[in-house]
């Protein structure tokens, strides 16, 4: 089985340990951006099969980056994690391309079941 890549962008350097250390022991290779232009870079070499993207980044905001990661590789996967319960947002979001989001705080075990399932799904498809 090819392991999966997953990326973390947060601001929050805690988030990104927690989600690292939590999905690295699930079987993942992680990678971790802090801001936008971090992201794009790594979605551009590494091409991850799912982004685990913050909607509140200072500079350029989770909807800019995702509209951006989708524009280069949009078979990349994008779900939404917000502190906000901003609808307007996270619809945008999905009309975007994102194909899901959870909430801050978010309990892990919700969040490990959401994408062990987004990828078993995908591999029911291939």
């Amino acid at each position: 089985m090819v392991e999966k890549k997953i990326l973390v962008v947060d601001d929050q350097y805690g988030i990104r340990v927690l989600l690292n250390e939590i999905l690295q022991k699930d079987g993942y290779k992680m990678f971790q951006a802090a801001n936008g232009i971090q992201a794009l870079k790594i979605v551009e070499d590494e091409v991850p099969d799912l982004v685990l993207l913050d909607m509140k980044i200072p500079g350029m905001d989770g909807l800019e980056i995702l509209k951006r990661i989708k524009e280069i590789k949009p078979q990349v996967d994008v779900m939404m994690m917000t502190a906000y319960g901003e609808l307007n947002m996270i619809n945008e979001a999905l009309n975007l391309g994102a194909i899901n989001h959870f909430a801050k705080p978010f309990d892990i075990d919700d969040v490990r079941n959401v994408i062990r399932d987004n990828f078993n799904a995908k591999n029911n498809l291939a």
